[in-house]
């Protein structure tokens, strides 16, 4: 296990104290064979905080877990705003952080400027390669500080194939998708379902289409993350163009969707997370859901780095490395086609195997 020079315990509950960090994990007991690994990990969320059933939790359930594999504690940094973002990783790395995660591409200027500036730390950036500023809109293969390791996803793959399955699914011949804001980690997912949409109708021949986006940063966009009015106001644009399946991507702004969805007959799809499992209150209306495997990279990489053995060089989940996919139909099993399943078992092999493509600003 690696070693590193830390800060004196006082000192890092005077920390805590003053910035409202939290220290996890329970502290073993005096003179028992528990001794904790010195090894610690932390982890920043951003604004949409831990508790957003969505990336961040995800994020959080990975170092947690790795975290105890290790015998080690961790530290959370809980970021309301984005002006706590830079603040969050300056007091988590006076806190004697060994790895820091941070979660999300809006943390992405803030994690390289304190990478820069502590090259002794690891830094373990999601959803952005480290490269290309705040949006990720580049990605040369490398991140710009080389103490940080980027962990992104392919989700265009996978949203192409729920963009598949809503299409053969859908009665209206039409299905919707809307985003926070145009980041190209928002956008990936509603370029991929509309490659997949397109890619039934022309295979098959059926007339489906969709509204609330066009292509590259043209759409309907709710201009945040959050679970408001405008999440709600522009679901129910996508809706009265007669949209049956609804796709947001951002966060906490599917529950605008819910409120727009009411009790009418309409399928939703969610992101990063199996909406089914994280949030029950979508059970109901849930027909699947495009997954990032966020928890268990993360994991993989905080004992990585636990075991001084993390490698910098980018992670790119993918359908074939099982770092994204689709979740199951769940209460939409006996609603969808018989021929589905097999038909996205083919889809999902020719991604793979590339004699389907999908265009993404990954590759």
């Amino acid at each position: 296990m690696k070693t590193w020079k830390r800060t004196s315990a006082a000192a890092a509950v005077a920390l805590m104290a003053s910035a409202g960090l939290a220290a996890c994990g329970d502290a073993p007991e005096e003179g028992s064979d528990a001794k904790k690994n010195d090894y610690l990990p932390c982890i920043v969320s951003d604004a949409g905080g831990f508790n957003d059933k969505s990336f961040n939790q995800l994020s959080y359930e990975g170092v947690k877990d790795a975290a105890a594999e290790l015998n080690s504690e961790f530290k959370e940094a809980t970021s309301k705003t984005d002006q706590d973002y830079a603040p969050n990783l300056e007091n988590l790395v006076a806190a004697g952080c060994d790895t820091i995660v941070t979660v999300g591409f809006a943390l992405a200027t803030a994690t390289k400027e304190s990478a820069a500036a502590n090259p002794e730390v690891e830094y373990i950036l999601i959803d952005d390669a480290a490269d290309g500023g705040a949006d990720g809109a580049t990605f040369d293969g490398k991140a710009d500080q080389p103490n940080i390791k980027p962990i992104l996803y392919n989700t265009a793959q996978a949203a192409f194939l729920a963009g598949y399955a809503a299409a053969d699914y859908t009665k209206t011949g039409v299905v919707g998708t809307y985003g926070g804001l145009p980041f190209p980690t928002v956008t990936i997912f509603m370029d991929g379902f509309k490659q997949g949409v397109d890619y039934y109708a022309e295979t098959k021949k059926k007339a489906v289409k969709v509204v609330g986006f066009t292509g590259g940063d043209k759409g309907a966009f709710t201009g945040g993350f959050d679970a408001n009015e405008a999440a709600t106001n522009t679901a129910n644009q996508i809706l009265d163009q007669k949209a049956d399946v609804i796709l947001p991507v951002g966060g906490p702004i599917y529950q605008g969707a819910l409120t727009a969805i009411g009790d009418k007959d309409i399928a939703l799809v969610g992101v990063d997370a199996d909406f089914f499992e994280t949030d029950p209150n979508t059970q109901d209306v849930i027909f699947t859901s495009i997954l990032k495997n966020m928890k268990q990279s993360t994991k993989e990489a905080i004992l990585a780095a636990g075991e001084d053995k993390l490698d910098f060089t980018p992670y790119v989940g993918t359908l074939e490395n099982d770092g994204v996919g689709i979740a199951p139909f769940h209460n939409f099993e006996s609603k969808i086609s018989d021929t589905l399943v097999a038909e996205l078992e083919t889809v999902k092999a020719g991604i793979i195997d590339g004699s389907i493509p999908v265009n993404s600003y990954l590759k």
